[in-house]
């Protein structure tokens, strides 16, 4: 359906079109009768409650009033770039940081401190960009109070392996006492070559998760409300599902899932998950391709994704799909008394 509002002015827009990129002209203000319009581009990312929100390819966030929309219409996709990811460790942190949000966050100088009742260490832990506006003694001891009244263990995120990551402060906090907890690879590649592999139409997409999605992940038992928040937070998410072909599981658990956030050249993969019965079918291959070719869709270019180093089978197919590692991060645990 197509809404005239006059001679050239044309909304060509549906709430069928989440999850397009579109261009939309909406009405600011008028001055002494003169109406003053905006434009913004981006994916449509929901269309709710009377508003439409757009995301930037820089991961900005637009809110528009439905009743300020003058025009809007579809843009078409640029052609996917194959040219090889390049970024610093703090971009790929930051982003990786959008893509994966917390329930709760507090600044502490150029730290965030990070909390999800447990959910995911990435989602409770310090990211330390920059400097915390303290003595390191002094912002550790906050760090500890912070996630001490919420129950949680003080962990810290440090990135190493690149020329800006933070090597100081993992030694600062090794002579402190600080353990190592849990390490991961940060791993880039180029998106489209993810997107020409063929998952022959067996995946389905969606902007949520649900309870049969969830119960084939792998991080928790259950899908609470700070799960919920984190897993479908972001510039714009989407999550794959392929069925049971059989049908055989009463369960209702899927045969694979994956999950991927856009956000700006970036496209994030995570939780890409095989069931046992269905592993070695190409079905983690075809999960990323259709993840990848909605990215591409958006305007993503590169790919980013973490794994733990001491997961053979997803490394594996990682370096067939064209990833490498940029950089390691680990997290660093208070000590006990």
């Amino acid at each position: 359906m197509e809404f005239t509002t006059g001679a050239r002015l044309e909304i060509r827009i549906t709430r069928a079109d989440v999850g397009k990129r579109v261009s939309v002209r909406r009405l600011t203000d008028a001055c002494e009768g003169d109406a003053r319009f905006t434009d913004a581009v981006g994916v449509l990312t929901s269309w709710d409650a009377g508003e439409l929100r757009l995301t930037r390819r820089n991961g900005q966030v637009v809110r528009i009033p439905e009743t300020a929309v003058v025009a809007a219409k579809v843009v078409p996709a640029a052609p996917a770039r194959r040219r090889g990811p390049a970024a610093t460790a703090a971009e790929l942190t930051r982003v990786a940081a959008r893509g994966w949000p917390p329930v709760e966050s507090e600044r502490l100088g150029d730290w965030t401190l990070r909390a999800s009742a447990g959910f995911t260490s990435r989602a409770n832990s310090v990211l330390p960009l920059g400097d915390p506006g303290l003595p390191l003694d002094a912002a550790l001891a906050r760090v500890t109070r912070w996630y001490g009244e919420r129950g949680l263990p003080a962990l810290v995120q440090v990135a190493t392996g690149a020329a800006d990551t933070a090597e100081p402060l993992a030694a600062e906090l090794d002579a402190r006492g600080w353990t190592v907890r849990r390490a991961a690879l940060m791993q880039i590649g180029e998106l489209a070559p993810v997107a020409d592999r063929e998952d022959a139409g067996r995946v389905s997409l969606s902007r949520t998760t649900s309870a049969g999605w969830f119960s084939l992940y792998n991080r928790a038992a259950e899908l609470t409300p700070a799960a919920r928040t984190v897993l479908e937070g972001g510039p714009s998410v989407w999550f794959a599902t392929v069925q049971d072909p059989s049908g055989a599981d009463p369960s209702g658990t899927p045969a694979a899932i994956g999950r991927c956030v856009v956000d700006g050249r970036w496209a994030g993969f995570a939780a890409v998950e095989v069931a046992p019965a269905h592993r070695r079918r190409g079905l983690a291959t075809a999960v990323m391709a259709a993840l990848a070719t909605r990215a591409l869709e958006e305007g993503a270019s590169a790919a980013y994704l973490q794994v733990e180093p001491d997961n053979p089978a997803a490394l594996s197919l990682y370096h067939a799909l064209g990833f490498t590692t940029h950089h390691t991060y680990h997290y660093r645990h208070h000590p006990t008394p």
